[in-house]
């Protein structure tokens, strides 16, 4: 019998056209999880959301503007624990010196990297040799 173990990896163009797709990658992980006693419909809605959040800051902020740039996504649940990584290209940002969002004049961007965090169990951020990684963990009861 395979243990619970799950991964998907996916490798998509920068263009935002394929964001829908790599949400809804999140919402069927979140609807399928076996041994979730949490609600699933909240933790598909995280999904999609951390998924599109983190993948659109990789194809507009990761690729220094070279269309022939991918962004890479996995996702990898193991027992009780969901890993993402968002690979980019870009020259990469210091997370902990990212902003707290304007929330008395809330604009189109800055919120995404507040939202994973307030999602998700733990974020950082990465150099690798010539990529970036953003892993996102959630812990799941």
């Amino acid at each position: 019998m395979c243990p619970s173990f799950i991964q998907v990896d996916v490798v998509i163009p920068t263009q935002t056209k394929y964001l829908d797709l790599i949400g809804s990658i999140g919402e069927r992980i979140a609807k399928e999880l076996d041994n979730f006693t949490g609600d699933r419909a909240a933790l598909a809605y995280q999904l999609n959301l951390v998924l599109t959040e983190a993948t659109v800051n990789a194809i507009k902020h990761g690729c220094d503007n070279e269309p022939q740039n991918c962004v890479r996504v996995t996702i990898q649940l193991q027992e009780n624990e969901l890993n993402i990584k968002v690979f980019d290209h870009g020259q990469g940002f210091d997370l902990e010196t990212v902003p707290l969002p304007d929330f008395e004049h809330p604009g189109e961007s800055g919120m995404g990297i507040f939202l994973i965090r307030s999602y998700m169990d733990s974020v950082t951020y990465t150099r690798q040799s010539d990529y970036n990684v953003l892993e996102i963990i959630k812990h799941l009861q």
